[in-house]
């Protein structure tokens, strides 16, 4: 795995880590989920996924509490940056090391707890039924638990910028949780390490020219997970970031 970042590996568990089929024969399935700071919720959230039966695998990206430890304790594989690099950066390190060690399917999963284990599910039978090699989440589709006006609102801006800039035909976008094959995995080659990697994703998805389908979830904006994501002037600042970013080219 090549990386542009220091970074460890927790030593205990990636030595004893033996992937473990999931409960879908014959496909390995890793979810990824990156992690800064998150010690809170983490433990909870590994939990969850792994008793739908999948592995995951965290990058702590640089965390000053007890992130790692916490995600350890939990039966995670945990890999770490020795600075923040942000969420883009780890999401990649995640892809990396799962195609390096035989993921079939990696799906990506916020550390804050607004995702739900139980959608995990739904995204690998989308893949299946839709031959698709993404599966994209869709709060939309689905359910967004006390979504406020205003990152509605900033939501919808977001999914008419991926449809201008992209050309993909998408109702929801800045969704963290996806699934991708490992053929949909090669192609994602992120350099935006902050949120930004979420537009960028798509962006590379459309340019792929493989298969993708959206898939209804449930998002749950609690206060925790709130004071933890993006800032609404943060998210104005991202798509006017892209949006300057494709006019240079």
């Amino acid at each position: 795995m090549s990386v542009s970042a220091p970074l460890q590996t927790a030593r205990a568990p990636v030595a004893v880590f033996k992937p473990r089929r999931s409960a879908r024969p014959g496909l390995l399935v890793m979810v990824a989920i990156p992690a800064l700071n998150e010690q809170r919720s983490i433990g909870n959230v590994i939990h969850d996924v792994r008793f739908q039966g999948f592995e995951c695998l965290v990058v702590d990206d640089g965390s000053s509490d007890a992130t790692a430890e916490v995600a350890r304790r939990a039966g995670a594989v945990v890999i770490r940056h020795l600075v923040p690099r942000g969420q883009g950066a780890a999401l990649q390190t995640a892809i990396d090391w799962a195609l390096a060690n035989s993921a079939d399917v990696i799906v990506t999963f916020d550390a804050d707890g607004q995702h739900r284990a139980t959608d995990i599910p739904r995204l690998l039978d989308a893949l299946t039924r839709s031959d698709a090699d993404f599966a994209l989440g869709n709060r939309f589709l689905g359910t967004a638990v006390n979504l406020s006006r205003s990152r509605h609102l900033l939501l919808r801006a977001g999914v008419w910028f991926t449809r201008i800039t992209t050309g993909m035909d998408v109702t929801d976008t800045h969704n963290g949780l996806r699934a991708m094959t490992r053929r949909g995995a090669a192609v994602i080659h992120l350099s935006h390490d902050s949120m930004a990697h979420a537009s960028e994703i798509l962006d590379q998805i459309a340019k792929s020219g493989l298969r993708w389908v959206e898939v209804p979830v449930t998002i749950d904006y609690t206060e925790y997970a709130v004071a933890k994501g993006q800032r609404s002037v943060a998210f104005v600042a991202i798509l006017v970031d892209l949006l300057m970013a494709r006019l240079q080219r």
